[in-house]
Formats: C-alpha cells, sequence, structure tokens
C-alpha cells in the first residue's frame, strides 16, 4: 500500500486528526512526526483515558490526514528505545516556534517518551468526500 501520502501530510502539517479504539466519536487533533517514514506519536496529558490509553486497550484507530481517513494500528515498537533520540529531534524540529517550542521540549521528557506509539497505516482507508 502506497503511505506516502500520509507521511507526506503528516510532515507537512503540524495538527493531525487521531481516533483511539472504536468507542470514541470525534478526531482528537494531536501532533505526530515521521522518522524512518513510520509514524510516531506522543501522549501530552498522560490521562487514563487518553488516547495512548484507549490504543493499549484496543489497538485499532484512524487518523485524518486532510480529507483522508486511515484506519491505523498503534504499536509499541520493539525498537522504541533505537529511534527515541530520532523521535525527539524530529519533535524538535517539526514544533521549533512560538508557543510550540516550551511544549515541543516537554514532549521529549521521559514521562512522555514513555508514551510514544507508532501509529502503523493498514491497507484501508476511506476518502471523506466519498462517505
Amino acid at each position: 500500500m502506497n503511505n506516502s501520502k500520509a507521511l507526506e501530510y503528516i510532515k507537512t502539517n503540524s495538527i493531525i486528526g487521531i481516533k483511539a479504539g472504536n468507542q470514541r466519536p470525534d478526531f482528537l487533533e494531536i501532533w505526530m512526526v515521521v522518522v524512518r517514514d513510520r509514524i510516531f506519536a506522543r501522549s501530552w496529558g498522560l490521562a487514563e483515558r487518553s488516547w495512548y490509553h484507549s490504543f493499549v486497550k484496543d489497538p485499532m484507530g484512524q487518523i485524518q490526514c486532510g480529507d483522508t481517513i486511515y484506519t491505523i494500528k498503534a504499536i509499541i515498537p520493539d525498537d522504541i528505545n533505537e529511534l527515541t533520540d530520532e523521535i525527539n529531534q524530529a519533535y524538535l524540529t517539526k514544533y521549533n516556534t512560538g508557543q510550540n517550542i516550551r511544549y515541543s521540549k516537554g514532549i521529549i521528557r521521559q514521562k512522555h517518551i514513555d508514551h510514544t506509539m507508532e501509529l502503523i497505516i493498514c491497507n484501508v482507508f476511506i476518502i471523506r468526500n466519498e462517505i
């Protein structure tokens, strides 16, 4: 499957919609980064009812890239320790202006690193205009 459209959207847009599990009715807007052509997101709020904890219970969900909605599976990758420095740098590089700087420096702290997930695009996607 061709993920390049989603990857390019995530690289060039600050806020991406995410829906964790099958119980949430709306998309939540969060930060995502691309590292080694893989999509990563970190929980900011760390709440028990967060998208992160919803994915721990049910790894299936969706991301919204413009008019396209992709079905995803969220995982904690086996190589997360190897990728952490690159993911940190991706956040610092992408979110490096204005008030984002404070949050990008915060999201590379250990408590947020511990809440990192990889979002894997499945082979099903829906163009919203066709729904």
